[in-house]
């Protein structure tokens, strides 16, 4: 098997049997890196010293103290901190910035001995759902390159579809994991809310954001979260999760939902999916969810509000790009103008929403609305298991086809509602359908009830023949 089809799992056994060396693994990622990303544009950078890190490995496996992760190199959506390397969110206010300390995340997979292979790209500051909007240029999906990977983990989506690295971390607001996952023919979790440390994480929605893993099969992506996972006590927000091994039996189907407008062929895709779990033994459920039709506006008044209230930092002078002007304000205005539209978009909004005159009206509105979603999705699991929806309406999109913003946030109708409720959720490949003569990838996405991340696995092992 060639190393560019590698699972870390199927790595983690060649390396234990010495069939393979950390060096030769990584010097093959290294050398497909090469060869596709001038193209792809999922790394901002490989970082220089991977040769470094793949020696020291294969110290620490002829030693025999290899932790779960040495040897395997593991991408960093360039949201996450790492001591010594810039981080920049996608941004030219953070260009140059380099972190004094590592993200908590990024201490773990040290520990577990995993090769830090380098920062991808991102939407700006993770704001976006097509990685268009990075002030470094955009990624392109592995699959055509005239559409887009999905956002804003589009990078570590592309980095791991594409063959250069097993497996990544991304982070995920309102699907920014999920739908590049989908995009890009590839497994993304986004995991409860808490269960995984925002320690170091470049914040944007702090009562959303969730860092987690993205790969090519269920097992690794089990593997990833597993090693991340935990409390931590530089999180407040940080909760030691009870991860019961479960036997999923009955999933829930809202389909009043999936009339939002989802393409024919993706439909067909995710009934395949259905069936091929009720042939498997499954028990399928409708179920409804009365306000999932409000998540999409409730997400988009809380999470521009919390995202205006983060971005207040970056002032020129505290944090971020510094820009000098005739006074104090004029330095200001022109320190803040190195951010892009959709992130200077989403700071109006947000601070309109949060304004004297429509806080009543517009934020507490949708944190009450937000508490009754939660509440059916509560209920609902007293029924069944797991929740199954497509995870985008539609394949991925050709670069500019979304240019309107409206259309743009309508591809996370089905993503939003996990990260409002804070429950776990999860993309599977669920197979392709053909767009201008190329097949391109699809998922489903089920979602569990919170710290049940082990039924959306033992449902995605039976969904790809596990």
């Amino acid at each position: 098997m060639s190393n560019e089809l590698l699972s870390i799992v199927e790595a983690r056994a060649k390396l234990d049997r010495k069939e393979l060396s950390a060096t030769e693994l990584v010097d093959q990622c290294v050398k497909i890196a090469k060869a596709k990303d001038h193209e792809l544009g999922a790394f901002l950078e490989v970082f220089d010293d991977v040769s470094e890190q793949a020696k020291a490995a294969d110290t620490q496996l002829t030693n025999g103290k290899a932790g779960v992760l040495t040897g395997i190199p593991i991408a960093l959506k360039d949201n996450i901190v790492q001591q010594g390397r810039s981080a920049t969110a996608g941004s030219r206010i953070l260009e140059g910035f380099v972190s004094p300390y590592d993200a908590t995340v990024v201490t773990k997979l040290k520990k577990a001995g995993a090769i830090l292979f380098g920062r991808t790209n991102l939407d700006e500051f993770a704001m976006g759902s097509s990685t268009e909007h990075s002030a470094f240029g955009a990624t392109k999906n592995p699959h055509d390159v005239t559409r887009v990977p999905g956002g804003s983990s589009g990078g570590s989506a592309a980095a791991v579809a594409s063959g250069i690295v097993p497996g990544a971390l991304g982070s995920d607001t309102g699907g920014s994991i999920r739908q590049p996952a989908s995009f890009c023919g590839v497994v993304g979790l986004k995991p409860t809310y808490g269960s995984v440390s925002r320690h170091g994480l470049i914040a944007m929605g702090s009562s959303l954001d969730v860092i987690g893993p993205i790969a090519r099969t269920i097992e690794d992506t089990e593997l990833l979260f597993n090693t991340i996972c935990g409390r931590d006590a530089l999180d407040s927000t940080s909760r030691e999760g009870k991860y019961e091994q479960t036997s999923t039996r009955r999933v829930g189907v809202p389909r009043h939902f999936l009339e939002s407008g989802v393409d024919e062929d993706v439909l067909a895709r995710f009934d395949a999916s259905i069936e091929k779990l009720r042939e498997n033994g499954y028990e399928v459920v409708d179920v409804e969810l009365p306000r999932a039709k409000h998540a999409l506006a409730v997400y988009y008044i809380i999470m521009p509000a919390e995202a205006s209230t983060n971005l207040a930092r970056y002032d020129g002078v505290r944090f971020g790009h510094y820009a000098s002007g005739a006074d104090g304000i004029d330095d200001y205005k022109k320190s803040r103008a190195a951010f892009g539209t959709e992130v200077r978009r989403r700071i109006i909004l947000g601070t309109y929403v949060l304004s004297a005159g429509y806080y009543d009206a517009y934020y507490n509105k949708a944190t009450e609305v937000r508490k009754l979603l939660t509440d059916d999705f509560t209920e609902t699991f007293k029924r069944v298991d797991v929740i199954a929806t497509p995870t985008t309406p539609t394949p991925a999109f050709t670069f500019g086809e979304k240019s309107d913003p409206l259309s743009m946030y309508l591809t996370d109708i089905f993503t939003v509602p996990a990260n409002l409720s804070g429950m776990p959720a999860i993309s599977v490949p669920s197979g392709l359908v053909m767009r201008d003569g190329v097949e391109l990838p699809v998922g489903v996405q089920f979602t569990a009830p919170h710290f049940q991340e082990e039924r959306l696995f033992s449902v995605g092992k039976v969904l790809m023949g596990v």
